[in-house]
């Protein structure tokens, strides 16, 4: 279980050469990956599984519920685990890096499957608002005291306030899983902030999935009581430019430090470490010690309860 000091990331895909979304993780690998977060000066992670068929989501959560058992060191660090999809907006744009053929309409029992498999390590689960036929899934899931962020989607303000009204509190890193072309004013980005008052709303700080001048402006709208830095992490982290993997994708990492499709079509995940994102708010943005450490450590932290 986390300590009650240093980072704390609700979105970790992947570190240091290890990919949690791999069909062969191994507890040796994990044991590494948690140690090399430890040495980053991070207390607590949620590990991410990402979209995928239901018999292969099923399987890594499992496998790291299995891990986590076994291990005392990555029980530490691992403090929970974080449901990326599969139940995401399917359109051009908006699934990201997400495969579209295991996009699908929320229901009960695949929300059920995948929560047995994780062993009541769940603490949040990432879904398209409006894929949620009745918000029943939000509903179960805010039931069970799980945190339902909306992410991946394009849900209207009035479907976002419904979705707030049956458990949503949460937005899964704004400005990211959305197309690069969008209305210039009624778009996902703006509804969110205008309900920066009753969501936490995450941010990839690391100036590729968002521009500092852009993400400068979001981070003033949320505010220090509302806003989180995750780093979305992959494999790639701490390791550099080369090609990595992520749950069977190959992600091509650039002079810049940006994770690429091998197409190159679009984002996937992040190469960035907490302390650099620490180092980006502090030198690219100009916060203090207590704005960077809300948004790393307090507020995930208040975020989930703990």
């Amino acid at each position: 279980m986390a300590s009650d000091t240093g980072y704390f990331d609700l979105q970790v895909n992947g570190y240091a050469g290890v990919d949690f979304n791999g069909d062969e993780l191994l507890d040796e690998d994990l044991v590494a990956a948690c140690a090399r977060l430890r040495r980053d000066g991070v207390a607590g992670i949620l590990a991410t599984v990402i979209s995928d068929q239901l018999d292969a989501m099923c399987g890594r959560l499992r496998r790291i519920a299995e891990i986590c058992q076994r291990s005392p060191d990555v029980r530490q660090m691992v403090w929970g685990v974080h449901i990326e999809g599969p139940f995401l907006n399917e359109a051009p744009g908006y699934v990201g890096a997400h495969p579209v053929e295991a996009m699908r309409p929320a229901d009960g029992e695949s929300m059920r499957r995948l929560l047995d498999a994780a062993g009541g390590l769940t603490r949040l689960v990432t879904l398209a608002p409006e894929r949620d036929p009745g918000l029943g899934v939000t509903r179960m899931l805010a039931d069970r005291g799980i945190l339902v962020s909306a992410g991946h989607c394009d849900p209207s303000r009035e479907e976002l306030l419904a979705a707030i009204d049956a458990g949503l509190t949460m937005f899964t890193h704004l400005g990211n899983g959305c197309p690069l072309l969008m209305h210039r004013h009624d778009n996902i980005i703006q509804r969110v902030l205008s309900l920066a008052d009753k969501l936490w709303i995450g941010f990839i700080a690391d100036g590729v999935h968002v521009p500092f001048v852009a993400l400068r402006n979001y981070l003033q709208l949320a505010g220090p009581d509302r806003a989180i830095v995750v780093t979305d992490a992959i494999a790639a982290a701490g390791m550099g430019p080369g090609v990595h993997q992520l749950a069977g994708q190959r992600v091509v990492v650039d002079e810049h430090l940006a994770t690429w499709a091998e197409d190159r079509s679009h984002l996937v995940g992040s190469a960035m470490t907490m302390p650099q994102a620490v180092e980006n708010l502090r030198s690219k943005l100009g916060y203090d010690e207590k704005f960077i450490a809300r948004l790393t450590s307090e507020n995930p932290r208040r975020a989930l309860r703990i």
